[in-house]
């Protein structure tokens, strides 16, 4: 386990569940020093938050951008949690978010033959708002579900059990994916601007995701002034740990540490969950102070 960790959702994420606070109580259990909260295009988690427990506590955010007509997501760490972008951003993809709810449940519906009870997703679908992971729990305990072919690799020693509300989304929700629905992002030359005209830095999380170890995808992204990578992430393999290590190398880009945790969407998440070497964590944790000093 890390003592940093630079990714984490709290309840203002559609998909997150725990208020900030409690993250940060789960965080000081956890013998976290250095976090912070990044929240899907919201910063509304640090208005709620008066009890730090003795953490350093990093402004962030996750935007959803998009670049080349792929969909990505980027950190934003030393930002200026005050500025009205945030808040126009997030009203903008939350009206969306909402608007693509149905079509969305709808596609699940036809393309899967999945039987689900849309009372009691209303009933934990915070903003109206159905997200795919909550979409697959609630089918899995649809009894009317438990023969569907198409959910039988998210129930128990299934071969995408392991995260089956999450593997559920990238599966058939994702881009490219047959319940895909899209959602207009800004793009991600100006979430770095944002950024950067804040003093922040812009952070490529989780590449193993969505950029797949394509090295001119890489190269393109990195002309856009990224200042780092998410290298130790939850989900990258050890192959794809040394593959984003050497491009940060090559590029003297900052390596962070981040588990992406939400909790119930994503079970076999935990904090602190990085694997990033002690050396590198400490060099890390020395780089978010600063750039946490230069806000305060």
């Amino acid at each position: 386990m890390n003592h940093i960790d630079l990714h984490m959702h709290s309840k203002f994420s559609i998909d997150g569940e725990y208020s900030p606070e409690s993250l940060l109580e789960m965080a000081y259990h956890q013998n976290l020093q250095t976090v912070s909260i990044t929240d899907h295009n919201s910063v509304k988690a640090y208005q709620e938050i008066t009890n730090t427990h003795d953490i350093s506590l990093i402004p962030g955010i996750e935007l959803d951008c998009r670049f080349q007509g792929k969909d990505f997501h980027l950190l934003g760490y030393g930002i200026d949690i005050h500025a009205p972008i945030y808040k126009k951003i997030e009203q903008d993809i939350m009206k969306q978010e909402q608007e693509c709810s149905q079509k969305r449940l709808s596609l699940i519906k036809e393309k899967l033959h999945l039987e689900i009870d849309e009372e009691k997703l209303k009933e934990v679908s915070p903003f109206g708002i159905y997200v795919p992971e909550t979409i697959c729990e609630i089918a899995m305990k649809d009894k009317r579900n438990q023969k569907n072919p198409y959910l039988q690799p998210y129930f128990p020693q299934g071969e995408r059990s392991n995260n089956p509300y999450v593997n559920f989304y990238w599966d058939f929700c994702s881009q490219g994916k047959i319940a895909y629905t899209k959602i207009n992002y800004i793009s991600m030359e100006d979430a770095v601007s944002i950024y950067h005209k804040q003093g922040g830095i812009a952070v490529v999380a989780h590449p193993g995701n969505n950029v797949k170890e394509d090295l001119q995808l890489m190269e393109d992204i990195r002309h856009l002034g990224i200042d780092g990578i998410e290298v130790y992430s939850s989900y990258h393999t050890q192959e794809q740990i040394a593959f984003y290590h050497k491009v940060c190398q090559k590029y003297q880009l900052i390596e962070t540490a981040g588990s992406d945790f939400h909790d119930k969407t994503k079970p076999n998440v935990s904090m602190g969950l990085c694997h990033m070497p002690k050396e590198q964590e400490e060099m890390l944790i020395k780089t978010m102070l600063s750039l946490k000093s230069r806000r305060t």
